[in-house]
């Protein structure tokens, strides 16, 4: 593969973004909600949901603009788009995972749990939005309406915007994105996929060769026959503090850098530019 990178648009935008995504999944949480016959009455449930409950707290307080997050009971997810132009995206989502993971291994070691495993993946997500989808933001318009036409006071419309559920919602970012389908399945796989303990996993095809400025254990070769995805990871140890947190390191990839990685194809923006064209 080529060294000379193909020149990108500041302002290019693709039908397919490539993207990195963690899942991290707490251990042992569903035995202990069947000890307690998955009855939150019953006293072992009290554990169980206090640990719950400090897992969330801790997600919450690492989700921020540039790392978002989604819970869904004893699992997360954080996503972000990599930069096409810069490895700067790729080395802040690497950091703000492994400083989430430290955080929830901490708190699991102090209460005695058996911690939790992360896998951060890369991949391809298909562009999407959610206009259109939830019919609640008709409510919202409704109210908007009649608010500027003077029908409601404004003490009204916060109230009654305060109260607007949505019947349906979607994270875009989520959908069609095949870095969270990699990182949920091979976390999901664990020990039987190679994948074993309270570790962080991290994707290979995010760095040029073997860095050593991270601190990784041996590299593993997944895969899932089934769906045909597969992956070499590496368990992450440690990272250590740098002195040019903004760039990234040299040999974390960019997100272009990882597509050619992925396609094994030095010209795959070619094959982005293609896809938008044919989208027009």
């Amino acid at each position: 593969m080529s060294n000379s990178q193909p020149t990108v648009s500041k302002n290019a935008i693709f039908p397919f973004q490539v993207s990195v995504a963690c899942w991290i999944d707490l251990l042992g949480y569903g035995s202990m909600i069947a000890e307690a016959g998955f009855s939150p009455l019953r006293p072992k449930a009290a554990q169980a949901l206090k640990r719950l409950r400090r897992f969330h707290e801790i997600v919450a307080s690492h989700s921020v603009r540039h790392f978002p997050t989604l819970v869904m009971n004893d699992g997360a997810v954080a996503y972000r788009d990599l930069s096409l132009r810069s490895r700067s995206n790729t080395h802040d989502f690497l950091n703000r995972a492994w400083k989430l993971f430290v955080d929830i291994r901490q708190s699991e070691l102090r209460d005695g749990y058996p911690g939790a495993r992360l896998v951060l993946a890369s991949g391809y997500r298909m562009r999407g939005r959610r206009a259109g989808m939830d019919a609640s933001a008709g409510h919202f318009e409704s109210l908007m309406k009649r608010y500027n036409q003077g029908n409601i006071t404004a003490d009204r419309a916060i109230r009654e915007a305060a109260s607007i559920r949505p019947a349906f919602d979607i994270v875009p970012q989520l959908q069609a994105n095949f870095a969270f389908t990699k990182a949920y399945v091979a976390e999901s796989a664990g020990s039987a996929g190679g994948l074993p303990g309270a570790n962080f996993y991290v994707d290979m095809a995010l760095f040029q060769g073997r860095p050593t400025w991270l601190h990784l254990g041996p590299e593993i070769e997944w895969s899932h026959p089934r769906l045909g995805l597969k992956a070499t990871f590496s368990s992450l140890i440690d990272i250590p503090i740098l002195l040019n947190p903004e760039a990234g390191p040299l040999d974390i990839r960019d997100g272009l850098q990882v597509a050619q990685h992925v396609e094994g194809n030095a010209d795959v923006l070619a094959s982005l530019r293609a896809a938008k064209n044919s989208r027009n």
